[in-house]
């Protein structure tokens, strides 16, 4: 076993349980990185946010039973990279268990000497990424270790990538006359502000989509047409347009497919807010077929895609 080396895969997370989801809650906008304001304020701001949103929240995990699903999605594919990589593979998230500590007080007991860092991000943002990874350097400060951090770069635009993507795209569509279909791949959205701070997201989604287009042509996968979407606003600030939901109700063709574009393993954005919340929008507007892609979650493309940029290290 190579004892000086373990591969973190870093994610934001999803509750375990309803009482998590005010941890996952707090956490996430205690996050200076999602509220960029001073700590007083960024309190204040979230105390009212989530006395506004807790029990909607939490209804919406109740629909999932109980639980996000990135967890077990998360330990399936570990399980899997395990038969692929001889080193200790830990999932650490952001604002739910498991945190950093866990892994990070274990790496240091064992003598592991390099952490790779695996974001769960495609693209790169401060308020993912840079949050994630800033996170693990803080903790690793504070209890006096120091590995060598190696941070896996943004592969948005990977080739393996790229075909993992329109694999789960086919696989949805299986059966189906792709030319009939709209084809929306929704990212998850951020406030305008973010990205006039210099954020790269959005021009990270916009390669994405760019990317995923060539390859759809380059293999002759015709859809009626292809749209860069963006979902899970929050408040009333400018966020990156277009909206979902705008799209949704105001149709211009009423089949339609939709990839998870910013997400790799499903959670509660793609199972509940695409495939539940968003379906009802497009029933009640009759669309005659509302379609929702997996995310790579634990496909053999996806992990072959981790394998080779741990083995490149």
């Amino acid at each position: 076993m190579i004892k000086n080396k373990a591969l973190l895969l870093l994610n934001m997370g999803g509750p375990n349980n309803i009482e998590e989801v005010e941890l996952f809650l707090r956490n996430m906008f205690a996050d200076e990185y999602i509220l960029s304001m001073n700590k007083y304020l960024r309190k204040f701001v979230a105390t009212i946010i989530i006395a506004k949103r807790l029990e909607d929240v939490k209804e919406n995990y109740r629909l999932l039973g109980g639980k996000s699903p990135l967890p077990k999605r998360t330990e399936e594919l570990i399980s899997k990279l395990g038969g692929e990589l001889d080193m200790p593979i830990y999932p650490v998230m952001r604002y739910v268990p498991p945190f950093s500590d866990l892994a990070l007080d274990e790496c240091k007991k064992n003598g592991i000497e390099e952490l790779i860092l695996f974001p769960m991000y495609p693209q790169y943002s401060i308020t993912t990424t840079f949050s994630s990874v800033e996170n693990i350097k803080q903790y690793c400060q504070s209890i006096a270790y120091n590995p060598k951090i190696t941070v896996i770069k943004p592969y948005y635009d990977d080739y393996t990538y790229i075909s993992a993507s329109v694999d789960k795209i086919c696989e949805a569509m299986e059966g189906k006359d792709t030319e009939e279909y709209d084809l929306l791949l929704s990212a998850h959205g951020l406030p305008l502000s973010v990205i006039k701070a210099g954020d790269p997201y959005q021009n990270h989604v916009e390669a994405n989509v760019s990317a995923i287009k060539i390859y759809l042509r380059e293999r002759g996968i015709k859809f009626h047409d292809i749209k860069l979407v963006y979902q899970s606003k929050v408040g009333s600030s400018a966020w990156l347009e277009p909206n979902l939901v705008d799209v949704l109700r105001n149709p211009t063709h009423r089949k339609v497919i939709i990839f998870p574009l910013a997400f790799t393993l499903d959670n509660s954005e793609t199972v509940f807010e695409l495939d539940i919340e968003h379906r009802e929008i497009a029933a009640k507007i009759k669309y005659d077929d509302y379609i929702v892609a997996e995310c790579m979650n634990s496909s053999d493309k996806f992990v072959e895609l981790i394998v080779e940029k741990v083995k490149s290290v």
